[in-house]
């Protein structure tokens, strides 16, 4: 079960709006929809969660590119929202980097065809997603969350960012 929600910073307070992501496909078309929030070029927080089990946080000021932070990233990549988070910029990877690196191939004999247990194969796409926060820890910093705080979040991390930017009303009333 996934819960998204918008909160748009204005000249009166936040704004909740409840938020579907069943048509965004790319980090674009998240900062699309945060923008489309806020037509002042205010600062939107998109906040997304999958029950317990990862959050997400990702902040659009205007026309500045967005900035990501999610809390678990292996969590976040086996989901189809978490995926669209998870850029290659975030893991730390570089653009078009999809040819192997030759010296990290574990040659031991098995390349001529012969097929290795399945379970290493799974765990070699396990190992390509770091399990634990990454992103822009501290892309709550000036609005009165910081990085520590950020990380220590769990259950119900959403609400208590929002309690900490004044918020969670407006936030419960979405939910």
């Amino acid at each position: 079960m996934y819960f998204a929600a918008l909160l748009a910073r204005t000249e009166d307070g936040w704004e909740a709006s409840d938020t579907e992501l069943d048509d965004v496909e790319t980090l674009s078309d998240l900062a699309d929809l945060a923008r489309e929030a806020s037509p002042e070029d205010d600062t939107v927080l998109l906040l997304i969660e999958q029950e317990d089990a990862w959050f997400g946080v990702v902040r659009v000021d205007g026309e500045e590119d967005p900035r990501i932070y999610v809390s678990d990233a292996a969590a976040a990549a086996r989901s189809s929202y978490g995926e669209i988070l998870l850029t290659a910029e975030l893991l730390g990877r570089e653009l078009g980097d999809n040819e192997p690196d030759l010296d990290a191939l574990d040659l031991d004999g098995t390349e001529d065809g012969e097929d290795e247990d399945d379970d290493a194969e799974d765990g070699g796409s396990a190992e390509a997603v770091p399990h634990g926060p990454v992103g822009d820890a501290e892309i709550l910093d000036d609005l009165g969350v910081g990085e520590k705080e950020l990380k220590s979040l769990s259950a119900d991390a959403l609400t208590e960012i929002a309690e900490s930017l004044g918020a969670s009303e407006v936030l419960e009333t979405v939910r």
